[in-house]
């Protein structure tokens, strides 16, 4: 927590409905820290510990380079979202959200659903992403990364056209399915993989799609290679099998280390920054708070900007001579430190 400048990190437990969860506060200063609740059965509490101070991290990034008058906070519980779920456990959660009196505000991550936070919503004020209000913010998550990649194609290839292109996509989760369909429509072929063997089906039936093994995304022929499934993927083992041009997923933390964004530059792949090209979903919670109201028009104008802010953190990674990485945290940071 000192070294990565959490402000706090709170475990709770609650016996009759087991509970595990991690909440974390990586940094308010620009507002109440803002961040999904992630369900998903860590291999220890090491391992969930980890994940929530690295995902609370990128939200305050996330908040601030999106210009976002909110702070950074995630949390993790530590269960199978396809066995453990039920709504008390989520009631639970939420009154664990209401002891911290507003310090932290919930919504919807890996395995959770707008429907799941009805229940959170029972025990705690301080939930966004409901049914009825901006609810599944993965379409317009998908929808950013879309917007972001097009800046990358411009650059890369002179043009943002996806006729002719081959998108790799690792994880068919809800947003991987929603850039399918507007890759798809773009005109783009398709390689995907997921470990759900349905989700992969639905995928080549849908859109044409190309199906491999999950390990084998790696080393697909194509022009980009779209991480958005967990993080960590891009590391020693597999950035040099790659054979894109370019790396633009909706993931959090794709880069296992800051060093890896240097290993892709050297490479000559160019990287869209996760916490810029995948901050629809913030932007289209963000404005359940404001005081005018959600309106879905206004939102995906806001993300459809996400094309210029990929754009940007380009252009001052060659004014810089550094990576895209370090040239997002650099817009990020010059907005935290006002």
């Amino acid at each position: 927590m000192e070294a990565e400048g959490h402000e706090l990190v709170a475990y709770f437990y609650d016996k009759p409905t087991g509970l595990k969860a991690i909440i974390a506060v990586h940094s308010t200063k620009l507002g109440p820290a803002l961040g999904g609740c992630r369900v998903w059965p860590y291999e220890s509490e090491e391992a969930a510990l980890q994940d929530v101070l690295r995902l609370s991290k990128g939200m305050t990034y996330k908040s601030a380079a999106m210009g976002l008058p909110l702070g950074g906070g995630k949390a993790v519980v530590i269960a199978d979202p396809r066995k453990d779920k039920t709504p008390e456990l989520f009631e639970a959660f939420g009154r664990a959200v209401e002891s911290l009196g507003g310090k932290y505000i919930t919504a919807e991550d890996v395995g959770t659903s707008p429907e799941d936070l009805l229940a959170v919503r029972r025990a705690t004020r301080y939930v966004v992403g409901l049914p009825g209000a901006s609810g599944d913010p993965s379409p317009v998550t998908a929808y950013g990364v879309f917007s972001g990649m097009k800046a990358c194609l411009e650059h890369v290839f002179g043009s943002d056209d996806f006729r002719g292109r081959t998108v790799a996509i690792q994880g068919l989760g809800a947003v991987g399915r929603h850039l399918c369909q507007y890759l798809h429509e773009a005109g783009a072929s398709l390689v995907v993989t997921d470990i759900r063997d349905d989700r992969v089906k639905e995928a080549v039936r849908r859109f044409g799609a190309r199906a491999v093994a999950p390990d084998a995304i790696f080393d697909v022929e194509c022009d980009v290679f779209a991480p958005c499934a967990l993080g960590a993927v891009l590391n020693d083992d597999t950035i040099p099998r790659l054979k894109a041009k370019i790396v633009a997923g909706s993931a959090n933390n794709q880069l296992a280390e800051l060093r890896h964004g240097r290993m892709l530059k050297e490479r000559n792949i160019l990287y869209a920054p996760d916490f810029i090209i995948n901050g629809g979903g913030v932007i289209n919670v963000y404005h359940e708070l404001i005081p005018v109201g959600y309106q879905r028009e206004r939102v995906m104008e806001r993300v459809a900007r996400i094309r210029d802010q990929v754009a940007e953190v380009i252009a001052l990674a060659a004014e810089q001579n550094t990576t895209t990485a370090e040239a997002a945290l650099l817009l990020a940071e010059r907005r935290l430190n006002g």
